[in-house]
């Protein structure tokens, strides 16, 4: 059964709701790599997004299921390079909302659950968001690596589903349906901050030394 989740930052500023939520609407899966963790340094959260072994819990959807209701202003992105993913996140206490890619044609965005009011009926999201598929760049995580739990299908098949989603996603529209890009233009709704070379070194830093 399909549920409508409330999106909410930290202090409540920006708000919004995910429309539509259920095991199907998505792909859920955690992140490993290098530059996930590198944006939860850069938000100053790394303890609250990452798990043990520096991995991001992400729920990759269609950006049409997401609307922000208050707050939009203080919506802010940021990229780790020129060619990196847009992410994004409520200026106002740095939560991370989610990744998107560089421009609409792809609708997707990964939506990181901190940004995610937990029901009470469900506040591990476990039935309304189904349990972690797959796990991707393993070879970046922290600590033990026999600590990670092992995948619910082979990892190239969760691509090829995700894959799947997003033609749909595509075909049927969402494109112009995304809070993240205007639908006229295409361009971002806010531009996003490139770090700098210090500031990249900086955060680079930090994932090296968690």
């Amino acid at each position: 059964m399909a549920s409508t989740l409330r999106i909410r930052c930290s202090c409540g500023t920006l708000q919004g709701e995910a429309r539509d939520m259920s095991p199907g609407s998505g792909n859920h899966a955690a992140c490993y790599c290098k530059d996930c963790q590198a944006f939860a340094h850069f938000l100053g959260r790394a303890k609250e997004i990452l798990d043990a072994n520096g991995g991001t819990e992400i729920f990759q959807m269609s950006p049409a299921r997401l609307r922000f209701t208050a707050g939009a202003d203080r919506l802010a992105c940021m990229r780790l390079t020129g060619r990196g993913l847009r992410r994004w996140y409520a200026a106002c206490c740095r939560t991370p909302i989610g990744n998107t890619m560089t421009g609409p044609g792809l609708p997707f965005v990964g939506l990181i659950p901190l940004c995610i009011e937990r029901p009470a009926a469900d506040p591990d999201l476990q039935r309304t968001l189904g349990p972690i598929l797959a796990r991707s760049a393993r070879g970046s995580a922290k600590g033990d690596p026999s600590q990670i739990p092992a995948d619910r299908i082979p990892f190239a098949l969760d691509v090829l589903h995700l894959l799947r989603l997003m033609l749909w996603w595509k075909l049927r529209g969402d494109a112009r349906r995304s809070p993240f890009f205007d639908p006229r233009t295409g361009r971002p709704t806010v531009e996003a901050h490139v770090l700098g070379e210090s500031e990249l070194g900086a955060v680079r830093a930090a994932v090296a030394q968690a």
